[in-house]
């Protein structure tokens, strides 16, 4: 590690084969808690390349847990965080909705690192069970139409970096690779990043993959469509600037999606929207971004994917996966 933190000081960079190694010793034990948080830490003053991105991302994905759900053809809905906004759990809503609408979602998550509380920290206080057992995924899905796949119980790799994180509070480069090691490997994929450099690097490495996706960043730093303004979105087939008007919405202001200062308040707030009692601002956000879920997976547009999870919200379809998903964790 010595060697490497030296280069990385000194400016340069490293291959997708080195970049792919120390993760590879990092799992292995074989760098010590200050020489990782250094490693770290080099990434939030530079740039990351996509050689490197590249290579962290092939190590997580050839060392987890990998399931088999590819029957589903499900959905991953998930952001990067590490956007600083605070706003409640819209990618973890926005499943539930896409679930009702009768698209499967196999959900990566984790705790929150840099935010008040991430999607597991909802769900653990919901009452939703965390597994990396298959069957149980699977009866999930059959059942609730999604599955909660908690990064910590796939990604064994990462247990020494878990606790540097969390000391750290701040976002880090595993921020950006959360979304790109689901360990279900999804065919659709909606993912959310925290900057235009971001963009362009998931733009490129999910070039080479067979993914069907879109990727989201919101011109002001969300990591969403966040209708607090414009919002660009690359596909595998497209590129363009999303604006609120697109379906017929206003534009909103930032404080009517903040998402509370405690993990109780994020989860009061998420339960208040998914039983329909959400305000308009709250309903339009997590139905935009399920739209264009619904709208990857089932390849309709943004405006009939909305229009169907909106249904999806109102009827209660959504509630209803989410205490299907609840009781199948008792």
């Amino acid at each position: 590690m010595k060697d490497i933190l030296n280069r990385l000081i000194n400016h340069e960079t490293l291959t997708t084969e080195e970049a792919k190694q120390v993760i590879v010793n990092i799992s292995n034990d074989m760098y010590n808690p200050s020489q990782i948080a250094c490693f770290l830490s080099v990434y939030m003053m530079r740039s990351i390349t996509i050689e490197e991105l590249q290579g962290f991302r092939n190590a997580l994905l050839e060392l987890c847990v990998a399931v088999d759900l590819k029957e589903f053809n499900a959905i991953d809905i998930v952001g990067t965080g590490g956007d600083g906004k605070n706003t409640f759990n819209i990618s973890t809503l926005s499943s539930f909705i896409t679930a009702g609408a009768s698209v499967n979602v196999t959900k990566h998550g984790n705790y929150g690192v840099s935010s008040t509380s991430g999607s597991s920290n909802v769900m653990e206080n919901l009452g939703v069970k965390f597994s990396n057992d298959e069957d149980f995924l699977r009866r999930c899905l059959d059942k609730a139409g999604i599955c909660i796949l908690h990064a910590p119980l796939f990604h064994p790799a990462m247990k020494n970096v878990a606790p540097i994180r969390r000391e750290l509070g701040v976002k880090t480069f595993f921020n950006m690779l959360g979304p790109m090691v689901n360990p279900s490997f999804p065919k659709n994929q909606l993912l959310g990043v925290f900057s235009l450099e971001l963009l362009r690097l998931y733009s490129f490495i999910n070039q080479n993959t067979d993914t069907n996706y879109n990727i989201v960043y919101a011109l002001d730093g969300y990591d969403e469509i966040s209708l607090t303004g414009k919002a660009k979105i690359i596909s595998n087939h497209s590129e363009k600037i999303f604006s609120p008007e697109d379906l017929g919405l206003n534009t909103i202001k930032q404080e009517t999606i903040f998402g509370g200062n405690t993990v109780e308040d994020a989860a009061e707030i998420f339960v208040n929207i998914i039983s329909g009692n959400g305000t308009e601002a709250q309903n339009n956000v997590v139905c935009a971004n399920a739209g264009l879920a619904i709208a990857t997976s089932k390849q309709i547009s943004h405006k009939e994917g909305f229009e169907l999870a909106k249904e999806s919200l109102f009827s209660g379809k959504a509630k209803q996966s989410l205490d299907t998903l609840i009781e199948l964790s008792k």
